[in-house]
């Protein structure tokens, strides 16, 4: 643990997690909170997309989707996800995987309410990974939805949040001739971690 210092440096893996995110968002041209998304389906095979993630709290990372996704439905299936943070700028990067529950009570209405008026009403009008005819036909259930919620859309029932609670976090760093820095953080039963440094 001596050698754990400087950009790796802390006892709580979700702190460096929101310092190195708080470094990246001054560099980053774009989402520096995006994150790739690791799910498996029924059958097993893998998927993966860009999310936004929204919060990171004590214990977990939160993001948020349409509940009737591929995605959500994988992730409620399975129980459990993956996801990779990677900043360009930084060279650096955070993998996680873990256990996966849902978020639709008030933390959900309120990070709802907090999109734009357009996301808002974007959410009702979109049935997420449904085969769609053409963007005629989004676009006109976007003014049907519209004129039904007007401007103060409530959050939908199939729209909220996914909480992954990680089992496992690991910080990388790009280091001279591929000679990369990583330590993993493995939680230990109610909550504690242990961190080892891994061969590059």
């Amino acid at each position: 643990m001596s050698d754990r210092s400087g950009i790796f440096a802390g006892q709580d893996p979700f702190e460096v997690t929101r310092r190195w995110l708080t470094e990246a968002e001054a560099l980053e041209p774009n989402d520096a909170n995006a994150m790739a998304l690791a799910t498996v389906d029924a059958a097993g095979m893998p998927n993966v997309r860009m999310v936004l993630l929204k919060e990171i709290e004590a214990d977990a990372f939160v993001f948020y989707t349409n509940f009737g996704s591929a995605k959500a439905q994988e992730l409620e299936a399975a129980g459990k996800a993956a996801f990779v943070l990677h900043w360009k700028s930084l060279r650096r990067q955070v993998r996680a995987r873990g256990t996966i529950t849902r978020e639709e009570g008030p933390q959900a209405d309120a990070y709802f309410a907090s999109r734009s008026l357009k996301s808002r009403l974007g959410a009702w009008a979109s049935r997420q990974s449904q085969p769609l005819g053409s963007r005629g036909e989004l676009l006109a259930e976007v003014a049907r939805v519209t004129a039904r919620h007007g401007t103060n859309p409530p959050r939908p029932p199939f729209w909220g949040g996914f909480r992954l609670r990680p089992v496992e976090i690991e910080f990388w760093a790009d280091g001279a001739f591929r000679l990369h820095d990583r330590f993993r953080w493995t939680r230990e039963g109610a909550g504690g971690w242990t961190v080892e440094r891994l061969s590059p």
